[in-house]
């Protein structure tokens, strides 16, 4: 195990070097830069010079990317060339707000998506598990995107809850004096609600499904209909005997959903304005930000990294088979 943990690391240190050094240099060698960006096509030829020789853009791209590359190897990621502050303060604080809104999302879909694979897979026919696997098909066949507008859409038409950022403009918001911590509190759980949604709703379903499938064929082993046989409660042997062995196909993903999740929800976060990692690594890509777009896509190879290794050491929890 410690040695299939040192070559899960390596492969991870290689996967951030090549996903943000690929980020770096097709930035980099895409048509304009962040001066055009900036300065516009009217600015004089002089004004560019000055600007990408006071952000070092003038430099030959190899000698930016190694002079790049041996400060990322003290995690030093540069400065924003757009906001002129370092590029890890950015993505931490960009990463605690994803992994606010992704950590809800996961406890959220995983508490509603395996009780109810296991309700479905557990009961062959039946209006309930008819509509429970109805609804989770559905949801699995709308992109990401089409829920998110969808759920805007209703916050906006309805008005229960806000359709963008974090927290509202005015008392205890962003320019408003702040009020107790409840206000603060509350006031951040109604924002969290639209994008919540849009990222547990198809998340539960696909624990539903792959719950619900699992399910029947460990129930239909001839272990399970032997202690069924027995007269041990249905029950008792679902919830408890046949669940964990039917665990292994959510145990064998969950780490990518969470490692996917915490790289930043691209299309949930742009649609309902979250300042997460999807959202800034929009902007930095707007802005043709190199550094800022070679650290967001570290942090999230990192996330999927991580993710990766938690799914394999939670299929090992719950399946011994895969300890070998």
């Amino acid at each position: 195990m410690l040695f299939f943990l040192l070559r899960r690391l390596v492969f991870a240190g290689f996967l951030v070097f090549a996903v943000s050094s690929a980020s770096l240099l097709l930035a980099e060698l895409a048509p304009g830069d962040y001066v055009t960006g900036t300065l516009g096509f009217s600015a004089t030829p002089e004004e560019m010079a000055a600007l990408r020789a006071r952000y070092g853009l003038d430099r030959p791209l190899a000698e930016q990317y190694v002079d790049w590359l041996a400060r990322a190897a003290r995690f030093d990621f540069g400065r924003s060339l757009a906001n002129g502050r370092p590029v890890a303060d950015l993505i931490s604080e960009a990463a605690a707000n994803t992994a606010l809104l992704a950590t809800t999302a996961l406890v959220l879909a995983t508490f509603i998506g395996l009780p109810l694979g296991v309700f479905s897979g557990a009961r062959a026919g039946g209006v309930l598990p008819g509509m429970v696997r109805a609804a989770s098909v559905f949801l699995l066949s709308m992109p990401p995107l089409l829920t998110s507008l969808f759920l805007v859409f209703l916050a906006a038409r309805t008005g229960w809850f806000p359709i963008g950022g974090m927290s509202s403009i005015g008392p205890g918001g962003p320019g408003g004096n702040m009020e107790s911590f409840e206000y603060v509190a509350i006031d951040l759980l109604r924002h969290m609600v639209v994008p919540v949604l849009a990222l547990a709703l198809p998340l539960s379903a696909m624990f539903e499904r792959l719950q619900a499938q699992a399910t029947a064929e460990v129930i239909a082993q001839p272990y399970v209909l032997a202690t069924l046989a027995r007269g041990v409660p249905r029950s008792r042997v679902v919830w408890r005997d046949a669940l964990k062995a039917a665990l292994r196909p959510v145990a064998s993903i969950y780490g990518l959903v969470v490692g996917t999740l915490l790289s930043g929800s691209f299309a949930v976060e742009v649609i309902t304005t979250w300042p997460g990692l999807g959202s800034l690594m929009l902007n930095a890509l707007r802005a043709r930000d190199v550094y800022l777009v070679a650290g967001c896509a570290a942090a999230g190879s990192i996330f999927l990294a991580a993710g990766t290794l938690v799914s394999d050491a939670a299929l090992a929890l719950v399946d011994p088979r895969a300890r070998e």
